[in-house]
């Protein structure tokens, strides 16, 4: 099941963010920068940040099966383009549909919405992410195809009856 997130999901997101985090970040940057006690911090309160949010265009996803949070997603406005910011799913659950489904749901939202154009950051290394995204229509932006270590892609969000 798909669902809106809420504050009381705070420490689930965090800590599944972080699991997922590791599986492409180990062995390119030091485990500190990623899983050490500030960047558990920071990202606690990242995510806090966006379950309060009032932001017309902003969302957090949660994906569920039974009780347990497998999946999360979020996105909202950056510099006026609407940004995938994070998409993870629980390691131990990959391969299940649950990535889809959440990417569906962000995408659907955006088709309500009207919007044309999205866009996301994937790091250079995480090439598990980089085909799920070929795989979803996403393509290298082509005005900045690059942003530090991270791809940018764009998606042409499909529009209704097309």
């Amino acid at each position: 099941m798909i669902r809106p997130a809420a504050l009381h999901d705070l420490d689930a997101i965090a800590n599944l963010h972080a699991e997922a985090r590791a599986t492409y970040y180990r062995g390119h940057i030091p485990d500190a920068d990623f899983e050490g006690p500030a960047e558990r911090a920071r990202t606690r309160d990242s995510w806090s940040g966006a379950l309060v949010r009032d932001e017309p265009g902003a969302a957090v996803l949660c994906a569920e099966r039974g009780d347990t949070l497998t999946g999360i997603a979020a996105y909202r406005a950056v510099d006026g383009v609407t940004t995938l910011t994070q998409l993870h799913v629980s390691p131990a659950r990959w391969r299940q549909g649950i990535g889809t489904a959440l990417h569906t749901a962000c995408v659907t939202a955006w088709q309500r919405a009207g919007i044309r154009t999205a866009r996301l950051e994937v790091y250079e290394h995480n090439t598990r992410a980089q085909d799920f995204y070929a795989t979803q229509g996403w393509r290298p932006d082509p005005d900045r195809p690059r942003h530090d270590t991270h791809l940018v892609l764009r998606l042409d969000v499909p529009q209704a009856g097309n």
